[in-house]
């Protein structure tokens, strides 16, 4: 049971040490992004292995704008001209996207940014995973 417990210790350790600079985060973030899979607050995974839309976020400066987007097979992108900005903000070590639509204002932590994925936790409780979207070649 000891060997258990130093080798969780040691994981949560190792984790902390490696936890990503919220200002350098910013820089990936811009681009089109295909979910993985959502891992509910119990711990419950919903996989995502066929999915119609991409979310393109774009980031200028302390705000940006977040659409769903559906690829079509010419590398080209349906779009509407829904949209949901938001503002970024620093908060304990964290980078935050706060969101304001007329019907309702959120906020998501960014857990990780890297040049090919994205996870993001939202108010929920709910961790979405997400990979660099690729444009289709044939």
């Amino acid at each position: 049971m000891k060997k258990y417990i130093t080798i969780l210790i040691s994981i949560v350790c190792i984790s902390s040490c490696t936890r990503q600079d919220p200002k350098e985060q910013i820089q990936y973030l811009d681009g089109y992004w295909s979910i993985v899979k959502a891992v509910l607050e119990d711990g419950t995974e919903k996989d995502f292995s066929i999915s119609t839309t991409i979310d393109f976020i774009e980031v200028e400066g302390a705000s940006g704008v977040r659409k769903k987007v559906q690829p079509k097979l010419d590398g080209t992108f349906l779009t509407s001209d829904d949209a949901e900005t938001f503002e970024l903000k620093i908060e304990n070590d964290s980078l935050r996207l706060y969101y304001t639509t007329p019907f309702d204002s959120w906020k998501e932590t960014i857990l990780i940014a890297k040049d090919s994925s994205l996870v993001v936790l939202n108010r929920d409780g709910k961790t979405y995973f997400y990979k660099k979207f690729t444009k289709f070649d044939f």
